[in-house]
């Protein structure tokens, strides 16, 4: 991930930080709405409860996508160690199977040369 996208990301998370204040405060505002004396507020109500929901959709696209991005991000994907181990792996076997080769054609060798 480079660091201008690190940036972007970073910035992404303060803002959905920001907005989890604002609806800390929204939900604030509507409990004390509930709890006026002079009884709550319809409208008022109302339209803090649809700027929360607003607001926690809003919150819950944000997260999901920085998550999902987070998951794509692999470090390593550049990396050539898995495709050179298996390039050594595979050389190994082949010196293996070039070894019982010999071993076979040695024993060919010693049983045409007993006959």
């Amino acid at each position: 991930m480079d660091s201008q996208m690190q940036n972007t990301s970073l910035q992404r998370l303060q803002n959905v930080e920001k907005r989890i204040v604002r609806v800390l405060e929204l939900a604030g505002a509507v409990t004390d709405e509930l709890s006026n004396p002079s009884g709550p507020r319809k409208d008022l109500v109302n339209n803090h409860c649809a700027e929360f929901m607003k607001s926690i959709k809003d919150i819950q696209v944000t997260l999901r996508e920085e998550i999902k991005s987070a998951c794509e991000y692999r470090p390593f994907e550049k990396c050539d160690y898995i495709s050179r181990i298996s390039n050594e792996i595979c050389c190994e076997k082949l010196e293996y199977v070039l070894g019982k080769l010999d071993e076979m054609k040695q024993t060919v060798d010693d049983y045409n040369d007993t006959s």
